[in-house]
């Protein structure tokens, strides 16, 4: 690596907005090559642009004394460390500050189920953001090289994937910088024994039991063998395909904007406009849209599942994808929400002459009273009367029931179910519309109205029924 200014970190360290002024950054720190080189550079940028450095080391504690060896080795060289070099006409910098910490990887691992290197990988990085979290660090800087990037992409390519996969280790990613991520292990080893740094080697990182390992001893060599330049060239082609992708999300984006809030803190968009779209275009909204929901990673055939699904003829679907989600086809809105359907949602309840009958766990109140019909019927579909010669046996609110039938005023006989299908009531919803009904069959359907049959006529002795809603749907689905 070379001390120019100019020199690839430095580029792209601009390129990125990593080291904003007045920063503060807590920089990881293993102790092997990488974090050594990435320290000491940062260190010396010090002298030249104002931010403030903390080094953080996590012992996984999976190599026995070789973790507690790095983790001793990370403590006496920050401890030892002055800042830049006196003799080199520079000030003396504050000391940078060194945070540790730890914890039971392997325990850990068979608790979630995971693999030792996935766990690793999440506590370190929790470890990380508690550590910024505690210096009030605006950037957490990592050691990823030109060479790591490489391996990923070619493991990628190996494993199958989209161009997203092929843009390899992001530079940045909201305060996650990775500074080194355009310089090659060479140029470390090189800038290491320029400066007589020393360093540790972790032994695993030989172990060719990992599919990474053998792809960096035994797949690179090879290439290097027909281009010496590969790593390099490979890292202008990332960038390249960084630069494709990176239009083509946003192109997503501004459709993805168009997306509404739905109950539950899910979200809605038009089917129409979804399937509109080409395919490099609507996998990436959908992408969008569920990173909208939380920090998730889905594979490509969950996302062309719910493209498929706004493309699909039927009215109505669903699609499960990880995380506890579920895409909805809701006629022409497709709906992204967390959770999957329920069963129905309450159990019969009676009401009593006179009488109320509350349901909280759908929101509705129903009240009942003896009455006189007025000359004028109510003109809610909520409110209604009636008549008591025309009822047989005592009154239940319950959900509909297959082949229930009901004659709204001023239309046709039809089935409950086809009633809800021309309104397109979510298929998911209709369990959750309370019904009122008596042996012979359903007397009132909420939001619809009464059975025009069951009526009372003007003056005549009636039962006043009111139905009235407590909760609004979207407040309903956070049960």
């Amino acid at each position: 690596m070379d001390k120019r200014p100019d020199c690839a970190m430095n580029r792209l360290i601009d390129e990125y907005d990593m080291l904003p002024p007045g920063c503060t950054v807590v920089c990881a720190v293993s102790g092997g090559a990488d974090s050594i080189c990435l320290l000491h550079r940062l260190n010396q940028l010090r002298a030249i642009r104002p931010f403030t450095l903390v080094a953080a080391h996590y012992n996984h504690h999976l190599r026995g004394a070789e973790s507690d060896r790095d983790e001793a080795f990370v403590k006496r060289w920050v401890e030892d460390w002055c800042g830049p070099d006196p003799a080199a006409g520079q000030p003396p910098l504050p000391a940078v500050r060194l945070i540790t910490g730890g914890g039971d990887v392997s325990g850990e691992a068979k608790r979630l189920g995971l693999g030792l290197e996935e766990t690793a990988r999440r506590m370190r990085y929790a470890f990380l953001e508690e550590a910024a979290r505690a210096v009030g660090a605006d950037r957490i800087a990592t050691a990823h090289t030109a060479d790591d990037n490489a391996e990923t992409v070619l493991l990628h390519l190996i494993r199958g994937s989209g161009l997203q996969g092929l843009t390899g280790i992001r530079p940045r990613q909201g305060r996650l910088v990775r500074p080194l991520l355009t310089t090659t292990r060479r140029e470390i080893e090189d800038y290491l024994e320029l400066y007589h740094i020393p360093h540790v080697e972790d032994s695993t990182n030989q172990d060719d039991a990992y599919t990474r390992n053998q792809v960096r001893h035994q797949v690179i060599p090879l290439l290097d063998e027909i281009n010496p330049w590969f790593v390099p060239r490979m890292a202008d082609t990332i960038r390249y395909l960084r630069s494709d992708n990176d239009y083509l999300s946003a192109q997503a984006a501004a459709v993805a904007r168009r997306a509404r809030p739905a109950g539950d803190g899910g979200l809605s968009i038009s089917a129409a406009l979804l399937a509109s779209q080409p395919d490099p275009i609507a996998v990436r909204i959908v992408s969008c849209l569920l990173g909208r929901l939380g920090e998730f990673q889905f594979r490509a055939a969950h996302l062309t599942a719910v493209v498929a699904l706004s493309r699909s003829p039927a009215p109505s679907g669903a699609v499960s994808l990880p995380h506890s989600l579920t895409a909805r086809r809701v006629y022409g809105e497709l709906i992204l929400v967390r959770g999957a359907r329920r069963s129905p949602p309450f159990a019969p309840v009676s009401l009593s002459v006179p009488g109320e009958a509350v349901l909280p766990s759908i929101g509705w109140t129903i009240a009942c009273r003896r009455a006189e019909a007025p000359e004028q019927p109510p003109d809610t579909p909520d409110h209604f009367f009636l008549d008591p010669s025309r009822l047989t046996g005592p009154l239940v609110i319950r959900p509909r029931l297959t082949g229930d039938t009901i004659t709204l005023p001023r239309r046709r006989a039809k089935t409950v179910k086809k009633l809800l299908i021309d309104a397109k009531v979510p298929r998911w919803d209709r369990d959750r519309l309370p019904l009122l009904a008596d042996a012979s069959g359903p007397l009132w359907l909420a939001g619809f109205g009464p059975d025009q049959g069951r009526l009372s006529s003007s003056g005549a002795p009636a039962l006043e029924v009111i139905a009235l809603r407590t909760a609004p749907a979207e407040e309903l689905q956070n049960e």
